[in-house]
């Protein structure tokens, strides 16, 4: 190969390299510039619990749960009065509801968070839409986002994208199943890099 062409070669390789990376870096470098542990996070509007997914039962995943303990314990620390539990909620093909929301909300109220400080949103079918309408549809100008550690960071540039005045608490990603633990922090990167992309073209 002659040594001007490998040079257009390793230059467009690197350009396709940072047009990868530099997205992704965006996005993670905003969203630790938020991130906070429990004992600095101060007084805000809400509570941001993003949803999970529940389990066959009905009930929150354990990831979820972890979320929901840790809005309880903001809640009792009068970090904020209102808790927005949002989620996916629809119809199933065979008739009956997937309302994750609804779940959440049984499960924090049996954990001693009054069901008059929640709001259900059943339109957070994104990490975008749920920040979106926290701030848009519910009125919060300030923010604590509770979602696992691994994701907290791409939640947090997602909501302050969206107007909020946002910190953001990781809990625990810990899983029995080590390939969902792996499959839940590689699919940050195509994620924060959509992420980015998404707020570059207005979308």
């Amino acid at each position: 190969m002659r040594p001007v062409r490998r040079r257009l070669l390793y230059v467009g390789g690197g350009l396709l390299a940072l047009l990868l990376a530099a997205p992704v870096a965006w996005v993670q470098a905003v969203g630790q510039a938020h991130h906070r542990q429990v004992a600095e996070v101060g007084p805000v509007d809400a509570v941001v619990v993003l949803g999970a997914g529940l389990r066959a039962d009905g009930t929150p995943s354990p990831y979820l749960r972890r979320r929901l303990a840790l809005a309880a314990t903001l809640h009792e620390r009068g970090v904020a009065s209102t808790v927005i539990l949002s989620g996916d909620a629809h119809q199933r093909p065979d008739g009956s509801t997937y309302d994750e929301p609804a779940s959440m909300r049984d499960w924090i109220v049996d954990h001693g968070v009054p069901a008059t400080d929640l709001v259900l949103d059943r339109e957070g079918f994104s990490t975008t839409a749920t920040c979106r309408r926290a701030h848009d549809v519910y009125g919060a100008r300030s923010a604590v986002v509770v979602t696992q550690d691994y994701h907290v960071r791409r939640a947090l540039f997602s909501c302050t994208q969206a107007g909020l005045d946002a910190v953001g608490v990781g809990v625990s990603a810990a899983s029995a199943s080590p390939a969902n633990w792996l499959w839940w922090h590689v699919r940050e990167m195509p994620a924060s890099w959509k992420a980015a992309v998404r707020e570059l073209v207005g979308v």
